[in-house]
């Protein structure tokens, strides 16, 4: 059932697409398919396209002379490389054009009680990224986590300087829930932003998690849900984007 007319007539496009980091990480797609999602994020100028390390320099190319962030992920998709090599992972990624880092932090350290070991882990993306004026996302993987366990991953994500906390990297069996969503919010600052990923397929979707304090998305459906959004505009226009969307969060 589609939300209040009232409730559309508040936002504008731009504030939707600028809640979409468009999401191109399934292994199998190939460059023909990554230049496509590059230029229907461009096309719907979203927040940023999320590409795998390996095509971080192309994303850049396609995208710069746009107000579309290229961004990719460390530590993808356990967590579980050593701290070293995630910040070497920041290092290289940024170093060929990306400004956002979404990182997944060690998943099975947290289950251990290791907290320590978690926000060093952060905390040293965060310092290579910030040094390089970057945000850093955390991918807690909640599918895996008790809601004990996603409350110290938001206080730890937070004491570490990161910039988002974010519900999973769409790998695992399931994604942001609204439960999840909500406690995420609770238990950060307004200081940190709060990511929803896996399963926000369609524009009521989207809304959903706005009205629980969500200011970004992972989205693969990134045409279906704008051209929706135009189409219930009042005297909005259908328009139709050259341009396959794509999937893989």
């Amino acid at each position: 059932m589609n939300p209040p007319r009232a409730s559309i007539e508040k936002l504008s496009e731009r504030m939707i697409a600028k809640t979409i980091d468009h999401s191109l990480l399934r292994p199998e797609l190939d460059d023909a398919f990554v230049e496509d999602g590059c230029r229907l994020a461009a096309a719907y100028d979203v927040a940023s396209v999320c590409v795998r390390p390996v095509d971080v320099r192309r994303a850049a190319g396609f995208l710069a002379d746009t107000d579309v962030a290229v961004g990719t992920t460390i530590g993808f998709p356990h967590g579980n490389h050593q701290t070293a090599t995630k910040v070497a992972e920041a290092r290289a990624a940024l170093a060929e054009g990306a400004t956002e880092l979404d990182m997944v932090l060690q998943i099975g350290a947290l289950k251990s009680g290791r907290d320590l070991d978690v926000g060093a882990d952060i905390g040293a993306v965060v310092e290579v990224a910030h040094s390089a004026g970057a945000i850093v996302k955390v991918i807690f993987e909640n599918a895996y986590l008790t809601d004990d366990e996603k409350v110290r991953a938001c206080h730890l994500s937070e004491a570490a300087g990161a910039d988002f906390v974010k519900t999973s990297t769409g790998f695992a069996s399931s994604g942001a829930t609204h439960d999840d969503l909500r406690l995420m919010r609770a238990n950060v600052s307004p200081r940190v932003q709060v990511k929803a990923a896996g399963g926000v397929r369609t524009l009521d979707d989207l809304l959903a998690v706005m009205a629980l304090g969500v200011t970004r998305i992972g989205a693969t459906q990134t045409k279906a849900i704008i051209d929706d959004f135009r189409a219930r505009k009042v005297g909005g226009t259908q328009v139709t984007v050259a341009a396959s969307d794509s999937e893989g969060y």
